[in-house]
């Protein structure tokens, strides 16, 4: 599968979620879409951004934006995430790093001198045609829900 880049429709993927759910992603046609991985649940950057997009859950709401975040933990460890935050939207196992790789956010990380694969922090953005409008690599947890939500409003004209 080839890495989706801006200007790309969403890819044709079936990913597992929350709540017993199973995404076909070209499905969420007709609504914004905010696709965030992040590398671990229950971490403290993790559990920040996670709060920051609980905590304007309803700005992207109005905005006809569904928030789908994504990481390599199990669904039975993202229940428990989603329950302690209380995260209003679903969270995806991507245990096979099936959408990791479409999306190219597998990448060498040194924590400590030693090395390993993990996701770098990224977030996209889809219009309600499944387009990809915006990219967000290295993210940096602070101040990055309130630019997705400018940018979620620029597209909404």
């Amino acid at each position: 599968m080839n890495k989706v880049e801006i200007g790309q429709p969403i890819p044709d993927l079936s990913v597992e979620a929350t709540d017993d759910q199973v995404f076909r992603l070209p499905e969420l046609k007709g609504k914004n879409v905010v696709l965030y991985f992040y590398p671990k649940d229950n971490t403290p950057g993790c559990t920040t951004e996670g709060q920051d997009f609980r905590d304007h859950y309803d700005e992207f709401e109005a905005l006809n934006a569904v928030i789908l975040g994504v990481s390599r933990d199990d669904l039975k460890s993202h229940e428990s995430f989603k329950s302690k935050q209380c995260f209003p939207f679903d969270l995806i196992a991507d245990t096979t790093s099936a959408l990791c790789t479409a999306f190219d956010v597998i990448k060498e990380k040194n924590l400590y001198g030693k090395k390993s694969l993990g996701i770098e922090r990224s977030t996209f953005l889809f219009d309600e045609n499944g387009v990809l409008r915006h990219e967000y690599r290295k993210v940096k947890v602070e101040n990055h829900v309130l630019t997705i939500l400018k940018d979620l409003r620029a597209l909404k004209g």
